[in-house]
């Protein structure tokens, strides 16, 4: 028997939209009535904790109140044709929940907290709360273990690694305005066939062999599933 062939997916906020949880781009920087730069970088966070926590623990409420949609059930049902990774810009579970087994976070989870003074010591949280004086075995205080403008990407390398070694790539529902993540495209083999899924199809220079679908990923998948499978 032949090993399968190995498709990469990178997914964005879009996939995730369908399934209720708030997109930031496009709302004038706005995520939830909350400016990014409160809520989302390393300054916010020494400003005001409280707000930040706050923040990610409605994000964390949501999410666990929502479900996976067809689109992720579609990537979820690849793994019976192919070696499936999931690359996500998205800080939810629903991937997993789906039942996609082999999920990279590029900008962490909201479903752990790590410490603010050992990046290393990272904890599942267990509900949806994360409090002031919730503190690591050092004594210092949680924090989401999510990315924040202004931060590395730690997950970067692997993703690259998964990237370079595909046969297929599939990009679906972001709109490749983040970086590092948007430029995991150029990483990709140029006789490899990539696939874009979006209902605003971003523009991708110089890249060979590439095809788009302008549709919401639940529908874009849905016609794509059969043209992969011939693939594999």
């Amino acid at each position: 028997m032949n090993s399968m062939k190995k498709l990469v997916v990178l997914t964005g906020a879009g996939i995730s939209a369908e399934s209720g949880l708030a997109t930031f781009r496009g709302a004038g920087g706005l995520w939830e009535g909350y400016r990014l730069e409160d809520v989302a970088t390393p300054e916010g966070w020494d400003r005001n904790p409280g707000l930040v926590l706050d923040f990610y623990n409605q994000r964390r409420k949501t999410a666990l109140e929502a479900k996976p949609n067809k689109g992720h059930r579609i990537l979820a049902e690849l793994e019976k044709y192919f070696e499936v990774t999931i690359i996500t810009q998205n800080v939810d579970n629903l991937h997993e929940r789906a039942g996609s087994t082999n999920v990279i976070h590029l900008h962490g989870s909201l479903f752990e907290a790590r410490s603010t003074i050992d990046e290393t010591l990272v904890y599942p949280i267990k509900g949806w709360e994360l409090k002031l004086g919730d503190c690591c075995e050092k004594g210092s205080q949680l924090r989401p273990n999510v990315v924040w403008f202004g931060e590395q990407v730690p997950n970067m390398e692997v993703a690259l690694t998964h990237a370079m070694q595909a046969d297929i790539f599939l990009i679906v529902g972001t709109s490749l305005q983040v970086h590092p993540a948007a430029d995991l495209i150029y990483f990709v083999k140029s006789e490899i066939p990539k696939f874009i899924v979006d209902p605003d199809v971003p523009v991708v220079n110089g890249v060979d062999n590439l095809k788009s679908i302008a549709e919401k990923a639940s529908t874009g998948l849905a016609r794509l599933k059969p043209k992969l499978i011939q693939l594999a």
